[in-house]
């Protein structure tokens, strides 16, 4: 066997074209290449003559490759016998977790469903025999399409001689570490991961609810199982990454599955490319379903200290992928306000039965059902509520849109009285009532519908009191105009969560 220097443009194995050095160290490269004949992107590993570990990185590779999991990188190539020794990997795309937490930790049931799909992924490859053991927030990514994709399985612990005794064990703490640093933007080691260290008290970090309110319990007692952290109550710590993905999927609500496909999609900023979407609570960040370009951490350094001065007091944000209020925590009281007096005697209590985002303007620079996987909330009591897409610089959806809305199914053609809605606590959305008989969302449907209340600045409770009834099976709560995010500039985004309809058959 024998191995070379790579370059800029060479071809390898006749079809995999070099042409960004990505990584280098001591015998290796990693590129970005070309695969000319599926004409798509691939990652290359090139070794240097002599390179020591090369047979160790072969193996693990052709280990690899032969499991299917598809939240595991996939291997397409190992070649050892021509005179280059490469391997050819499936290219990675998506946010890094490192990428996602460049400026505060994920919202909890976030945090949960990544590391859950991750302890899943690495619980498959441990029962075909191969372990990771080098787990850091870059070798796990959010795709596009909404899932988790682990980098380095094998691959990374051989290029750099890495090795445990128990490596279920390693594993399980590693994965410890990446559900700390999501709940928390912290790095609980005294490795270098990325991210800032978490503080410690006799060698052992702090608890995640220690650095950072508004992690439930149960997460936190996860968090510090897998990391073997001193507990008073002396619980068993976890030995597996299938017991750490068993314990994570328990603590995820039955209305919250651990399905990453259930994710709301992303937001949409003002050029109209994709930004993460975030959640409902301030200091919380939900999970992106997009192709946003990789931020940079400037600034960490200073809203690390803040979070540790905070930490002190026990009041800490939870973060800012999504700085608005949580859909783990109940929304905070809310003084009522009101357009009109309540539902006039008659009337009766109508109940949706069901209710749907509504985009009815569907353009190709915001693609998507604004969040319908939330609007089930509304109904339900789910604390967690429904929230439009987040959009940026503009409180008129970023420039892309003249609104957008949450449209509830009747069950039958109906005389609508009133509408009380519980909107978000900060004011400034402009929002209409309209009512129609086509839950079509189109902009025909749109213009069909008749609009039969309005109310500006709305926040907390609103009363919508309907002067001239019009009877159709569905209505819509259109916001023309967004309040802003607490805690966040230039950012918009409206919350409902509750509605309570009054009328007529």
């Amino acid at each position: 066997m024998s191995t070379f220097t790579s370059e800029p443009g060479i071809r390898l194995g006749g079809r995999y074209r070099l042409e960004d050095r990505l990584a280098a160290a001591s015998g290796w490269s990693a590129w970005k290449a070309i695969d000319e004949i599926l004409a798509r992107p691939v990652s290359v590993i090139t070794f240097a003559a002599g390179f020591p570990r090369l047979d160790q990185v072969v193996t693990a590779a052709r280990a690899a490759s032969r499991l299917t999991d598809t939240r595991l990188t996939q291997v397409f190539d190992v070649e050892d016998s021509w005179d280059h020794a490469y391997i050819v990997l499936e290219w990675p795309i998506g946010d890094t977790l490192g990428d996602l937490l460049a400026a505060d930790a994920l919202e909890p049931l976030a945090a949960a469903r990544i590391v859950a799909e991750v302890a899943g992924a690495l619980s498959a490859a441990h029962a075909a025999g191969l372990a990771h053991l080098c787990l850091r927030p870059d070798a796990i990514r959010w795709t596009p399409g909404g899932g988790v994709k682990v980098t380095g399985l094998g691959i990374d612990a051989a290029l750099t001689g890495t090795s445990a005794d128990d490596p279920e064990l390693s594993d399980t703490r590693g994965l410890g570490q990446l559900l700390y640093a999501a709940l928390t933007g912290l790095w609980p080691g005294q490795d270098d991961a990325g991210l800032p260290p978490a503080p410690e008290s006799d060698g052992y970090a702090w608890r995640p609810r220690q650095v950072r309110a508004g992690i439930p319990g149960v997460l936190d007692d996860v968090a510090a199982r897998a990391l073997a952290l001193p507990s008073q109550d002396e619980e068993t710590y976890f030995a597996s990454p299938a017991q750490l993905a068993s314990a994570l999927t328990r603590a995820i609500p039955p209305s919250v599955p651990v399905a990453l496909s259930t994710v709301p999609p992303r937001t949409v900023g003002y050029s109209g490319r994709q930004e993460p979407w975030r959640t409902t609570r301030p200091g919380a960040r939900g999970l992106p379903h997009n192709d946003m370009p990789i931020r940079r951490r400037g600034g960490r350094v200073a809203i690390v200290s803040l979070l540790v001065l905070v930490a002190i007091g026990g009041a800490s944000a939870a973060a800012l992928h999504l700085l608005h209020k949580s859909p783990s925590a109940a929304p905070p009281a809310r003084n009522s306000t009101s357009t009109g007096a309540h539902a006039s005697t008659g009337t009766t209590a109508i109940t949706p039965v069901s209710a749907h985002g509504f985009d009815a303007l569907n353009l190709t620079t915001d693609p998507g059902d604004e969040n319908t996987d939330m609007a089930a909330n509304v109904l339900t009591g789910n604390s967690q509520g429904w929230a439009t897409q987040q959009y940026y610089r503009s409180p008129f959806f970023g420039n892309l849109k003249a609104g957008t809305g949450l449209i509830l199914d009747l069950g039958k053609p109906v005389s609508v009285s009133s509408i009380t809605v519980t909107f978000g606590a900060v004011q400034g959305a402009n929002v209409q009532i309209k009512v129609g008989n086509s839950d079509a969302r189109s902009r025909s449907n749109l213009a069909s519908m008749a609009t039969v209340a309005s109310q500006t600045d709305v926040y907390n409770s609103v009363t919508f009191t309907v002067q001239h009834p019009v009877k159709g099976q569905y209505l819509v709560i259109w916001f023309t105009k967004l309040p802003p995010m607490a805690q966040s500039a230039n950012k918009y985004m409206a919350q409902i969560f509750g509605v309570a309809i009054h009328g007529s058959v």
